[in-house]
């Protein structure tokens, strides 16, 4: 209902907030004569969003001066760089955070937020003018002040490539695309060498260029040519191969895609589905039984190894980023005592959703990576057959020499114990997460939580129903919780629906103005509501409806409403983690039987340690 008094505002479009206000016609003109612009078809874009709107909106022209950060490793993308002049160092070594400038978060005062809790605004969805459209007029002034991120000088740099520890990027490079289209941590620092200009292409850009078939294809070779060696090289088992080895890896790995990048669509239908029927949906990757061909390297996404167990299949462990599959048969079949042997796969594999996977064949990995593979890093079983393979005692005598210390992700021995207190024990890091007892291992991939890195459990044993945990969330959010205590329950476990912050989250693929982003430092997904124009695009999107549109008002109450229509201007509301607050999520600190947890099952211990703490 709109009452009398409501204000009339004009609904926010999709570039109302141009990435870059101080890009000028010349600027387009410019860059439409760069490459690799001047070579695009301008008719391969719709009239409502065409290339020069796509370069004028969508980019933003960035100075660089020697030694100064332009990407951070670690820093959640959500845009890729063009290298247009001067030449940049991609760092190959990790740096500590100090080196980088990490900052935690900056928190409201106690003080404050007890304010805040004691003397609520008392209106539902208050919002300033600056809160609900964006401020244009002072967008030349201010724009840049306030959302350029601050100079990072970095003070070692010379350093470090004198060291050899960078890789020299030059005019034409293309680098953070891959970490923006998978909505993943950038892998990467890289720093300008000299003075240099760079164009950053947030995400909508970057998915409107690629549906030009030249510039796709040349993203999908500048990949190959140049970050799938450095791709390779972060795995453990590779990370001692001579470098004319990793060539040869490199031109003989193939990259594959199962399912689609979108599967929240797929995911409504399937999550109805039981396990076996979910399974059977699942896009098929290798097959129990098969003889194995490659070394499977999951590159993004999400995969599910199951076994034939009766007439259905069993799922045994989930593999995410960096994990392998088939290494295992492959060693033994390789390492054999009395030759190599073809083993068949022990397992199946599926994609979960959307699986985008690198595939190294069999002799590739006999020849070029096995001789400089350390037997630490193999199979128990296939560790010890190479002690017992017929070759040259120099090639095992260089697989047992130390190595200098690297730090890197250590691989945990396959051996599973059967005590009580092991039988939450991880598969080896580079083979998967698995959780006993299977059946909630089965639960959590069936319903796709494996995705969430901030989910919220309630222990239903501590749970008194009291919703003190509801009513604090509603008094930090204008009355209005982010959450209600429902969900799925497993055993003495319910899920609730609150935002997960997820590891792939689908919800920001459809957001056409960039509202929904990624919070560089936390990972933790937010909506920026000044450039939200209210299409319910991801909250249909996400798969598990954490996402709501709510109406918003002033601070005295009076509803905004659209010039236009004179409809609701809404927005997209959802749990914010209690950003800012210093007792962080207000729904756990708020619960006096300790009974909330906002937990990571991306992998398996932090809730093995939360719930071996409550038995």
């Amino acid at each position: 209902m709109i009452t009398d008094d409501a204000i009339s505002v004009r609904r926010p479009r999709r570039w109302d907030e141009p990435m870059d206000p101080l890009m000028s016609d010349a600027d387009v003109v410019w860059l439409r004569d760069q490459a690799p612009f001047a070579t695009l078809d301008p008719a391969a874009f719709p009239k409502s969003i065409p290339l020069d709107g796509i370069l004028r909106n969508d980019c933003r022209l960035h100075q660089f001066t020697h030694g100064e950060v332009i990407a951070r490793e670690g820093d959640y993308a959500n845009s890729a760089f063009l290298l247009l002049d001067g030449h940049a160092e991609l760092l190959t070594r990790e740096l500590p955070p100090e080196c980088l400038g990490r900052r935690e978060t900056e928190k409201v005062s106690w003080p404050r937020a007890i304010w805040k809790l004691l003397k609520p605004s008392g209106v539902r969805e208050a919002r300033r003018g600056d809160e609900v459209i964006p401020n244009v007029d002072l967008h030349e002034s201010s724009h840049h002040a306030d959302e350029r991120p601050p100079v990072l000088q970095l003070q070692d740099f010379d350093g470090l490539v004198q060291a050899g520890q960078s890789v020299r990027l030059g005019p034409g490079e293309l680098f953070g695309e891959v970490a923006a289209m998978y909505r993943a941590p950038r892998s990467a620092t890289v720093v300008s060498q000299g003075n240099s200009r760079l164009l950053e292409i947030r995400l909508q850009g970057l998915k409107m260029l690629r549906r030009d078939p030249a510039f796709s294809k040349r993203m999908d070779d500048h990949y190959r040519e140049n970050w799938l060696p450095l791709h390779l090289k972060e795995i453990p088992l590779l990370r001692f191969l001579p470098e004319q080895n990793l060539q040869r890896v490199v031109a003989a790995t193939i990259q594959r895609s199962f399912g689609r990048l979108e599967w929240n669509a797929d995911y409504k239908k399937t999550r109805t589905l039981s396990p076996a029927e979910q399974i059977a949906s699942e896009p098929v990757v290798a097959t129990e039984g098969h003889q194995v061909t490659d070394l499977i390297i999951v590159r993004s996404g999400f995969g599910r190894v199951c076994q034939n167990y009766g007439a259905a299949q069993r799922t045994t462990a989930y593999l995410g980023k960096g994990h392998l599959f088939g290494l295992e048969e492959i060693a033994l079949g390789v390492t054999n005592p009395d030759g190599p042997i073809n083993l068949p796969l022990q397992h199946s594999l599926r994609a979960v959703g959307f699986l985008d996977t690198l595939h190294i064949p069999v002799e590739c990995f006999a020849t070029e990576i096995l001789p400089h593979v350390r037997r630490s890093e193999l199979p128990r079983a296939a560790a010890q057959a190479i002690l017992q393979t017929k070759g040259n005692a120099e090639a095992r005598e260089r697989r047992s020499e130390k190595r200098p210390k690297v730090d890197l992700p250590i691989v945990c021995d396959t051996g599973r114990s059967q005590s009580n207190e092991e039988t939450w024990q991880d598969l080896p890091s580079p083979t998967g997460t698995s959780f006993e007892p299977t059946g909630l291992l089965e639960f959590i991939v069936q319903n796709r939580f494996n995705n969430g890195r901030e989910a919220m459990i309630i222990d239903l044993h501590r749970c008194t129903r009291c919703d003190d945990c509801v009513k604090a969330c509603a008094s930090v959010h204008d009355g209005n919780p982010r959450f209600a205590r429902v969900g799925v329950n497993h055993d003495r476990l319910q899920f609730v629906q609150a935002c997960m912050h997820c590891t792939d989250p689908v919800c920001m693929i459809g957001c056409p103005t960039g509202a929904l982003h990624r919070d560089e430092a936390t990972g933790h997904v937010h909506v920026s509501e000044n450039i939200c124009i209210g299409c319910g695009t991801c909250a249909k999107g996400c798969p598990y409806g954490n996402i709501e549109m709510a109406s918003v008002n002033d601070p005295k109450g009076r509803p905004y409403t659209d010039e236009a229509s004179n409809r609701p201007i809404t927005k997209a509301t959802k749990c914010d983690m209690c950003s800012g607050l210093p007792s962080g999520p207000a729904c756990a600190a708020a619960c006096p039987h300790d009974a909330i947890v906002r937990i990571d099952l991306s992998e398996s211990p932090p809730l093995e340690h939360w719930l071996r703490r409550r038995t």
